[in-house]
């Protein structure tokens, strides 16, 4: 397999303190990679520099090839990285249905010329988006909740719904940062179920995560940071039972 993405001695300091040292790192496509480590490792400075919301003092990263550095976070979006935050981040007061079709890209509205002399155009293309969405709710089990408000949703149905709006944007590679962390245990198989089927449909997801049982059944490959720095890495069973990583991580 290829490599979608690579970190080439990234570094990044706040003050004296280096939250990412010297990260060099490759992620194949259509592949899932759990970052773990203990808080503060770095996990999500790295998300924050992969995403465009932090630059790097040092280093290059590279997303099919192309550098990401100096781009913003809604250029990087736009080439396919999509992010899924702790707290999923929707628009609270619109309902599931227009957070997903407030995702899509290169609308029609968008343009008002086109808007105004092509209205028929828009309306077209709206249908299309609706019936998209719609597909998108259905696939993570969120059809009958499409008109409801955001807010409205339990934690997990949020989360459920953020990844739909990353797969209304085309995300080819999607960040998600402690995607099952509050959800309820019996949505997280469903959550699950869901990030496995975006490899099958060849898309690749870097997750950073927490929960072991997790990690052991959703990760190819796992990688360890520790004080900024990648200590281990390999497939869940040779890393989590690595004596340093049982030491400093899991705590026995």
């Amino acid at each position: 397999m290829e490599n979608i993405l690579t970190l080439k001695h990234v570094t990044k300091s706040f003050g004296g303190v280096r939250a990412v040292d010297d990260l060099s790192v490759d992620f194949e496509a259509g592949q899932i990679t759990a970052f773990i480590g203990t808080n503060g490792a770095g996990k999500t400075t790295a998300f924050n520099i992969i995403g465009g919301m932090l630059q790097p003092d040092t280093g290059s990263v590279l997303f099919k090839g192309k550098s990401l550095l100096g781009l913003t976070a809604w250029d990087i979006a736009s080439l396919g990285i999509g992010r899924l935050f702790q707290d999923a981040r929707l628009f609270r007061k619109m309902t599931v249905l227009e957070n997903l079709m407030a995702a899509f890209q290169n609308q029609h509205g968008e343009a008002v010329w086109r808007s105004m002399f092509i209205p028929f155009a828009e309306t077209a293309a709206e249908k299309q988006r609706k019936e998209a969405a719609m597909q998108l709710l259905e696939k993570v089990g969120l059809q009958n909740e499409a008109e409801t408000l955001a807010e409205s949703l339990s934690f997990g149905q949020q989360k459920l719904a953020a990844i739909a709006r990353l797969l209304a944007a085309d995300a080819k590679l999607l960040l998600l940062d402690e995607p099952t962390a509050g959800v309820n245990p019996a949505m997280i198989k469903q959550l699950l179920e869901i990030v496995q089927k975006l490899m099958v449909e060849g898309r690749t997801v870097i997750f950073v995560e927490h929960n072991l049982e997790v990690i052991r059944s959703l990760a190819h490959r796992v990688v360890f940071m520790n004080v900024g720095k990648i200590m281990a890495t390999g497939t869940p069973q040779e890393v989590l039972n690595d004596p340093q990583v049982r030491s400093t991580y899991i705590g026995r």
